[in-house]
């Protein structure tokens, strides 16, 4: 069995909203566990809702981990979803996938800044990338989180909530958002839109 876009199954509470965003575009994604499964889709979607150390626990339970570093199509981390896509993570001190080179850091409330950031906030492209162009410069996007990686170079998006963290990360086919395209709106469903239209070499 194969499908052409998958959500994977990591326990998070956002799937279901995931889902429903890309049937508003039209497409009807597999919601799975399945190895077999997310390794022959054309696409593939990791949300994440709660904690790093949970997702990566049920990821080793479910054997995913190696899985999910070895794809070569295109695949969307959101959230947790895409902290877990960095090296580790100070939610839980847990090692995390590893695909993007960096660790993930608990927020600092800061003036008026607090912790969890949640709400909508500015998010700001940085460098030409499949996910955003020029019509999102300034596009305002939800975000519920309390922890964020730092810019680095596979940053393509910034945002800022006390002191500056990565949006959105890109490096060859893997590409994360810490907010929730399916909740943002008209320029979440774009960005769906663009990830769904990458090429899936």
């Amino acid at each position: 069995m194969s499908a052409d876009v998958v959500i994977v199954d990591a326990g998070g509470a956002n799937t279901g909203s995931v889902r429903y965003a890309l049937e508003r575009l039209g497409v009807h994604a597999a919601l799975t566990d399945d190895a077999a499964v997310i390794r022959t889709a054309r696409r593939v979607l990791l949300p994440g809702v709660g904690s790093a150390d949970a997702v990566m626990r049920r990821l080793r339970d479910l054997d995913l981990v190696d899985t999910l570093r070895e794809l070569r199509q295109p695949l969307l981390g959101i959230c947790v979803g895409m902290q877990v896509l960095f090296e580790g993570s100070d939610e839980g001190d847990v090692e995390c996938l590893g695909v993007l080179r960096g660790d993930v850091r608990k927020l600092h409330a800061r003036d008026r800044a607090r912790v969890p950031h949640t709400g909508w906030n500015r998010v700001r492209p940085t460098r030409e990338s499949t996910l955003f162009d020029v019509a999102d410069h300034d596009a305002f996007a939800y975000f519920v989180h309390s922890f964020a990686a730092a810019p680095t170079s596979d940053c393509i998006a910034l945002c800022e909530h006390a002191t500056p963290f990565a949006a959105a990360v890109q490096r060859g086919n893997v590409a994360g958002v810490q907010f929730h395209p399916e909740r943002s709106a008209a320029f979440g469903a774009r960005v769906l839109r663009r990830f769904l239209e990458r090429d899936p070499a």
